[in-house]
């Protein structure tokens, strides 16, 4: 392709940014967005009511322990009482809520303090300028360990970064974004998420094989090895799309020069002892948590034979605020920064003052869930959705795909990863065992899915912190101008891990511990015979009608 043919399809793809840009801008307010969706969900409610579903894996409409998913009217009397009773209890109870102004207060007192911005002027200094794209959106992965507080740190550090090497923020956040959020399920380390649905997925593989177990790192070579692609693929979206779209950074109408990375010995001194500090705090969050009866440590887990790391965390975003909080509060206090108690006083409150208009679209984005959840719209349509995709006849690795895509396009009507899989792995787990992949493969395959779309969709809890991030340096920027930084990463991140899988199926690799391609249904077939002393015919007929409800 010539330069000019090139120039040529980068200005078409960037006119497709620009007018999704336009008319997602041309969308309400975050606030006022959640708010007309509250009315929506209402008015669909009372349309929809009654109309039902049958939940996968509790058998044929006939059974007599058939449960079905009903869809609730939430403008009955019952409704509208549940919506005032329960009102403050979903504003306050909302996830992301807590862990949002928790975080920020540590957060608050490191940036204040001066703390973050010497620190990031000296990463800036130490590592060259193209590893720090690739570094951002590869922490952006490993952040998952920490639950959402990717979300809460690393976006921000990301603006930082970037405006410190005098580029845009937006940049930093679009990269850092897509790293936790896009690339969602993609780690070096294990994390909450993978026994969480390993837990949904082992009930769904018993439907057929009641002996069968589902390691919870069954995927843990797959997705760890997911991560440099991710990175790769963040890196040049960053670097070759988002920078040169965006352009240079003028806040004032003047051009943003490079901060000088040269830092001051007192600040040096500082930030050697906020250092030292933090390295405490590690090491007695160690001690908590490495000897089986620490602090941080749990009950005996019968899967694992040692105690569950579960208090540990469940604690994460405490331990995160004390980290931010103790190191801010050193290195002010070693830099002179801090000079009273009021000054640490005055730097969280100024922090949270901050965040009025996040806790404005919380709580409309709080009901809005709340009531999206109470109706069970999401789950019939997300079972509908299912339904439709086995019409579709596709088997094998064409129907994997159909899978991968089909759990992206659910993704963006429902937020919560293990929500969705227990609605879709009991159909989708048996559906393949019998026809010979193993429920790991399936898994992996709705893992997937449920990653690179996160960040298009304005539903997902986080979204809207993100954009209150993004007008920290560009008041204009909205719905649209989010969405269409990061529907190429989607793009890229789809391209590059939809083939990877493939591949990876391809070439028989193990997707984890214990994690296999293949599921032998012959010889499964066989045990379940010998358990069961029925004839092969009487089996037979058992799988087909099995099969039978599972692609009606």
């Amino acid at each position: 392709m010539s330069e000019k043919d090139k120039s040529k399809n980068d200005g078409v793809f960037k006119k497709i940014l620009d007018k999704v840009e336009v008319v997602g801008n041309k969308l309400p307010q975050p606030v006022t967005l959640f708010a007309i969706l509250m009315g929506v969900v209402l008015l669909l409610s009372w349309i929809f009511g009654g109309i039902s579903v049958l939940k996968p894996g509790t058998g044929g409409e006939t059974d007599v322990a058939a449960e079905f998913i009903v869809v609730e009217n939430l403008l009955t009397k019952g409704g509208i009482q549940r919506i005032f009773t329960s009102m403050v209890n979903v504003f306050a109870t909302f996830p992301p809520l807590g862990l949002v102004l928790v975080v920020m207060l540590g957060i608050g007192v490191a940036e204040h303090t001066g703390m973050i911005a010497v620190a990031l002027r000296l990463f800036v200094s130490k590592i060259p300028k193209y590893l720090i794209t690739f570094s951002i959106v590869v922490a952006g992965m490993i952040s998952s360990v920490a639950a959402d507080a990717g979300y809460v740190v690393l976006i921000p550090m990301g603006a930082a970064l970037f405006m410190g090497m005098g580029r845009h923020p937006l940049a930093g956040i679009a990269a850092a974004f897509a790293g936790v959020s896009g690339g969602f399920g993609a780690n070096f380390l294990p994390t909450g998420l993978d026994p969480m649905i390993a837990a949904f997925t082992e009930p769904a593989a018993q439907i057929i094989d009641a002996a069968y177990t589902v390691n919870p790192l069954s995927n843990w070579y797959l997705m760890a090895a997911s991560v440099p692609l991710v990175g790769i693929a963040g890196t040049w979206v960053t670097e070759k799309i988002v920078v040169p779209r965006l352009g240079d950074y003028r806040p004032d109408g003047e051009l943003l020069a490079p901060e000088t990375n040269d830092v001051t010995p007192r600040e040096k001194k500082a930030l050697k002892w906020s250092f030292f500090a933090v390295f405490i705090v590690l090491v007695l969050v160690a001690i908590a948590i490495v000897p089986s009866e620490g602090l941080l440590r749990g009950e005996l887990d019968p899967n694992t034979g040692s105690n569950s790391f579960r208090p540990f965390y469940d604690s994460l975003v405490p331990i995160m605020f004390l980290i931010f909080f103790i190191a801010g509060l050193v290195y002010g206090i070693a830099s002179k920064t801090i000079k009273s108690d009021k000054d640490v006083s005055d730097m969280t409150a100024k922090s949270m003052s901050t965040m009025g208009l996040y806790i404005v679209i919380a709580f409309v984005a709080a009901q809005f869930v709340a009531y999206f959840n109470w109706s069970n719209l999401g789950s019939v349509l997300a079972v509908k959705g299912s339904d439709g995709l086995n019409a579709i006849g596709f088997t094998g690795i064409p129907l994997l795909v159909a899978f991968i895509l089909i759990a992206s396009l659910v993704n963006l009507i429902m937020g919560s990863a293990s929500a969705k899989w227990a609605l879709l792995a009991p159909i989708f787990v048996p559906m393949l065992m019998l026809m010979g992949y193993s429920p790991e493969v399936t898994q992996a395959a709705y893992r997937i899915g449920d990653s690179y779309s996160n960040i298009l969709t304005p539903l997902l809890p986080y979204f809207p912190l993100v954009i209150v991030f993004a007008q920290k340096y560009d008041k204009t920027a909205g719905i649209g101008t989010l969405i269409s930084m990061m529907l190429p990463y989607a793009v890229a991140f789809m391209i590059a891990r939809i083939p990877m899988f493939i591949i990876w199926i391809w070439l028989g690799l193990p997707l984890g511990i214990e994690g296999p391609i293949y599921y032998d249904a012959d010889a499964a077939t066989t045990e379940v015979m010998e358990a069961k002393e029925i004839s092969t015919d009487d089996l037979l007929a058992e799988n087909t009608l099995l099969l039978d409800n599972f692609t009606k």
